[in-house]
């Protein structure tokens, strides 16, 4: 059993932030100072405000506008401090003004795009953007999320003007000549459309035909193209339903082959609205789901035995020219007037027995353990 706290030799460490979708659209976007019409075309609510309603109702009054860096509450201060050389999110909204809605969904989620400079106040490095809601408003609001984050310089992922530009990585430069190689895509599971996916002269997300042993060998394909020595490569997946803890045997096999047989050395997987099993594969990091990170849910009632309420902040490092895990720390943190707070120690306990239950299904040797600062460190074989 390693301690999960080996580390890496010095200078060979590249160290990573990741989290779970990050919704900044619909209730979020009304509290910003720039938010977007607030009309809605779903059957739930027709306007975006009620939603800050119904989260004011659970926890209180919130203060309008909330400032760029406010809307990242306790996590920022946390971020600050651990000073990761990459910071990579699921940008789960759509960055746009456009009106021409999807017809055939039945939410849709927009963030003004004057509003995206809460991305650089936390200065996010890479949007993943493979996921079920970046194209809600169609696909103008394609162009105009990849122009805006393009404007703010942050680098993109996963979605395109064609299947070229949606399946090209993100490649961020880090010091001491090291990168991150970030891919981004998603699959059906996820609810994303099958008309979202990229053609050759079609926009789209980079959507996988399926999760079969050719997928990965293909994707690695594309990872040997690019990889070079000292970098670390990060497939970051949009897949699996909202709700429950259980890992499909597929999509199980799919991240080991992306790590047998890709040279992939992070899987970072997502769409689940809580927290779901990690494990480490042959010395390789797989988040089979990280939780919504940021959303407007907090007033929505429904599987509070789940805990939605609940966030990790998951903070790696790892080694960067071999690839392997050399620590993983994950942050606590609990959804409250539209922002994440700091998780109580009960609330952490709660939560690290629940991904110590699921990391054992995996993995009987695979342990987390609540540490003194109250960050939930892995320990495994």
């Amino acid at each position: 059993m390693t301690t999960g706290r080996q580390g890496a030799a010095p200078g060979r460490a590249l160290s990573l932030f990741l989290c779970g979708d990050v919704m900044t659209g619909r209730g979020v976007d009304q509290v910003l100072p720039h938010p977007a019409p607030p009309g809605l075309h779903e059957s739930y609510l027709r306007d975006a405000r009620a939603y800050v309603a119904l989260a004011e109702e659970r926890n209180g009054p919130i203060r309008k506008p909330v400032g760029f860096s406010e809307i990242w509450g306790e996590a920022l201060a946390a971020l600050e401090q651990a000073a990761p050389d990459v910071r990579l999110i699921n940008l789960e909204t759509s960055l746009t003004t456009s009106e021409q809605w999807w017809p055939d969904k039945g939410i849709h989620y927009r963030m003004h795009p004057r509003n995206a400079a809460c991305l650089t106040a936390a200065r996010i490095d890479c949007c993943a953007l493979g996921n079920n809601h970046v194209l809600d408003w169609g696909y103008p609001g394609l162009t105009e999320t990849l122009s805006t984050l393009r404007r703010l310089g942050i680098a993109t992922a996963g979605l395109g003007e064609d299947l070229e530009e949606a399946q090209r990585p993100a490649i961020l430069e880090v010091k001491g000549g090291r990168r991150a190689v970030v891919f981004s895509c998603g699959d059906v599971s996820s609810g994303i459309p099958p008309a979202w996916a990229a053609g050759r002269d079609r926009p789209g997300v980079d959507l996988l035909p399926d999760l079969s042993p050719a997928t990965a060998r293909r994707l690695g394909a594309r990872v040997a193209s690019i990889k070079r020595e000292g970098d670390v490569v990060i497939v970051s997946i949009h897949w699996g339903g909202n709700w429950g803890y259980e890992v499909p045997a597929a999509q199980r096999a799919f991240a080991h082959a992306l790590i047998e047989e890709a040279s992939v050395d992070v899987v970072h997987g997502h769409s689940s609205h809580h927290p779901r099993a990690l494990e480490v594969h042959h010395g390789r990091l797989i988040l089979h789901g990280c939780g919504d990170f940021l959303n407007d849910y907090e007033g929505i009632s429904g599987h509070e035995d789940r805990r939605p309420d609940l966030a990790l902040m998951y903070l790696a490092s790892v080694d960067a020219v071999s690839g392997r895990l050399a620590r993983l720390r994950m942050l606590p943190m609990q959804l409250r007037q539209l922002r994440p707070h700091r998780a109580s120690r009960r609330d952490a306990e709660w939560l690290c027995g629940i991904l110590d239950r699921e990391a054992r299904r995996l993995d009987p040797r695979t342990r987390v353990e609540l540490g003194d600062d109250g960050a939930l460190v892995l320990q495994w074989a």
